[in-house]
């Protein structure tokens, strides 16, 4: 089918509803794009052609419904699903079958989604890549975890897909591979039947095409009517500017992406609020790494008692620093980040979104690691709600995406900005 693979969930749902395109087509319209760049990419833990075929076929017999009807998805890895192998990005799980499927894979199959297969995770969620290269240069880092699910819409394997993030693993690899991506605020998606790492900070998310995309994903995840996001001039946008504490993280590419954005969204007439965070919030980003690595240690002391031969260098790590962490040094980092929600609450007052660094730069050379999550700990911890919007390039070439914040449990107003930030970005001279 040509096209599909710069097609948007909206479009191609549009097409399948008003019957110009039969879900069977649009599946075998995914599977050629992925036999054509999957032996490159390697975003696909699992496969399920025969699967994905036989749902489609189903659904163009009895008529294709829903808000997802006949859209192609991909599930990371990290994810439950009954009818395909979940192996958690870990061979201690090699041949898995759960009982069931996650809730947020049973909601999409609910709305019409077709489940192409799962995704490449890293190990756990964690920091020990697949196999999954950068659609944009195959030496480079897709990001993680979310690897294959970022990698599979950014080369137009599907439309849409899956992600989690406890650190910054929706937001940076939706970055490196310039895509949208959206981390919802905590606890506005169920995570059950997701493996999980650190309870208070996974968060279920998604990558796609486009702004109105996610938005279509967030409506099926809450089973309520879909409605295109209300187009916003950016003279109607209001913006802080943060750099963040952790602003020597960016490199030099980075920095001028963030630079340039900020400019482009001055020039088109977005009002801009620089905004600096008081000294007590810098000391988040160590409580994130505290709070994660306490919990990781506690949700995975099964793997590490009975497995620990088949843990990579780094979860043990970080197992083992949990391990060490006393309990008043992990209450004490949850309520600094209860503070920390307080004090940037009042600083977003008046204000659409923050816009901040979504990574320090373009994906790094190698797969051998997935980047530094440093410009999503924060958020992460804080619990709001994050976007990815693509559009600027570094100067290798490759794809920086920039991250706006928003107000809790305001997903659409968010996004909102997000489709009326992206075309200034792509437009750059």
């Amino acid at each position: 089918m040509k096209g599909y693979e710069s097609m948007t969930a909206v479009a191609l749902r549009r097409a399948l509803a008003q019957g110009e395109l039969s879900a069977e087509a649009a599946v075998r319209a995914a599977l050629e794009r992925i036999a054509e760049r999957e032996p490159q990419i390697h975003a696909w833990q699992h496969l399920d052609a025969d699967g994905a075929l036989a749902a489609a076929r189903a659904l163009d017999a009895r008529g294709v419904h829903g808000l997802l009807g006949g859209v192609p998805l991909g599930v990371k890895d990290i994810i439950a699903t009954a009818d395909l192998p979940t192996r958690y990005g870990s061979p201690i799980y090699e041949g898995f079958r759960p009982t069931a499927d996650a809730h947020c894979v049973t909601a999409a199959r609910q709305a019409g989604a077709v489940v192409m297969g799962k995704t490449v995770t890293t190990e756990f969620a964690y920091f020990q890549p697949g196999p999954t290269a950068n659609p944009h240069h195959l030496d480079h880092t897709p990001g993680g975890s979310s690897s294959g699910s970022a990698a599979a819409v950014a080369n137009g394997m599907a439309p849409v897909a899956f992600g989690t993030q406890t650190a910054g693993s929706l937001i940076r690899p939706a970055s490196y591979c310039g895509v949208f991506a959206l981390k919802p605020s905590f606890g506005q998606v169920s995570l059950e039947g997701i493996k999980p790492f650190s309870p208070s900070l996974d968060t279920l998310g998604w990558l796609a095409r486009s702004a109105d995309d996610l938005e279509l994903m967030r409506c099926a995840m809450a089973a309520i009517d879909f409605e295109a996001l209300q187009p916003l001039a950016p003279r109607a946008l209001r913006l802080g500017v943060c750099c963040t504490h952790e602003w020597p993280a960016a490199d030099a590419g980075g920095a001028a992406a963030f630079e340039q954005a900020v400019k482009l969204a001055g020039v088109a007439g977005a009002s801009l609020r620089d905004v600096a965070l008081p000294a007590p919030t810098a000391g988040l980003l160590d409580a994130q790494k505290t709070v994660m690595a306490w919990e990781a240690a506690r949700q995975l002391d099964a793997e590490w008692r009975e497995h620990p031969q088949q843990l990579s260098a780094a979860l043990h790590g970080l197992l083992e620093t949990g391990r060490r962490t006393d309990e008043t040094d992990y209450r004490r980092a949850l309520a600094l980040a209860e503070e920390g929600r307080r004090d940037i609450g009042a600083l977003m007052q008046g204000l659409d979104a923050l816009l901040v660094p979504a990574a320090p730069g373009e994906a790094p050379a190698g797969l051998s690691a997935t980047g530094d999550p440093v410009f999503s700990r924060v958020w992460t911890l804080l619990g709001l709600p994050c976007v990815n919007v693509p559009g600027l390039r570094g100067p290798k070439g490759l794809p920086i995406g920039v991250q706006l914040v928003g107000h809790p449990r305001q997903e659409r107003a968010l996004l909102a900005v997000a489709a009326a930030l992206h075309p200034l970005l792509t437009n750059a001279p």
